[in-house]
């Protein structure tokens, strides 16, 4: 008489919405934080992508939130290559089994939307525009963060050739922001105020692979 076929245990079910390594990342993101945080950086997020079995890991650090400046190339290749240790030293392995991956280690760059209230600190003293739920929209100057909102100096309007003006600053809470985002700047250096220099270190978006 053969023994009875044991079932499967059941698998978590993923929620509608839900991206489709919720897990996965939750658990790398555990997993890796202590050796971003060793290097004195922030780590911003985790996504897992998949191209058939093979998976890509996309790490993004950053610097805290009261330091100016981009995360180094230098420092972008000694942390990919201390989290890809991590990745391949733990006894789960990185997908709990022996897929290939690749493992994508990046600053976060201009582009990077202002969400969370440490954005809104790393982009002070640069061009922003900010997306207001009710009013007009504003781009300005990005002058002082506090625990509630964002203190902005308005460039008002001026035409072609002409040195833009400045509005009065305007304090907008975060409960009345629908969306931020920094502005490339093409001013002349002449045209930038001197407030804002030590806010304009390089901070363009570095990247390492390591597999």
């Amino acid at each position: 008489m053969s023994e009875p076929v044991q079932p499967e245990p059941a698998r978590p079910s993923r929620q509608a919405g839900e991206p489709p390594f919720a897990a996965e990342e939750a658990r790398l993101h555990a997993m890796l934080e202590p050796t971003v945080q060793a290097h004195r950086l922030y780590l911003e997020g985790i996504t897992i992508k998949a191209a058939g079995a093979h998976r890509t890991v996309h790490v993004v650090v950053d610097l805290p939130q009261e330091e100016t400046g981009g995360v180094g190339l230098d420092v972008i290749a000694e942390i990919s290559r201390e989290l890809s240790d991590a990745l391949d030293g733990s006894s789960a392995g990185t997908f709990g089994d022996n897929r290939p991956y690749d493992l994508e280690v990046s600053s976060p760059g201009v582009a990077r939307p202002l969400t969370e209230p440490r954005h809104w600190h790393r982009a002070k003293g640069r061009l922003v525009k900010v997306n207001v739920i009710q009013g007009e929209n504003i781009t300005g100057r990005l002058t002082h963060v506090a625990d509630d909102g964002v203190t902005v100096v308005p460039s008002l309007p001026a035409a072609k050739g002409v040195k833009p003006k400045q509005g009065e600053p305007v304090t907008l809470p975060f409960s009345g922001i629908r969306s931020g985002r920094v502005e490339v700047e093409f001013a002349r250096l002449d045209e930038i105020p001197e407030t804002a220099f030590e806010t304009f270190e390089s901070d363009t978006d570095t990247d390492a692979e390591e597999a």
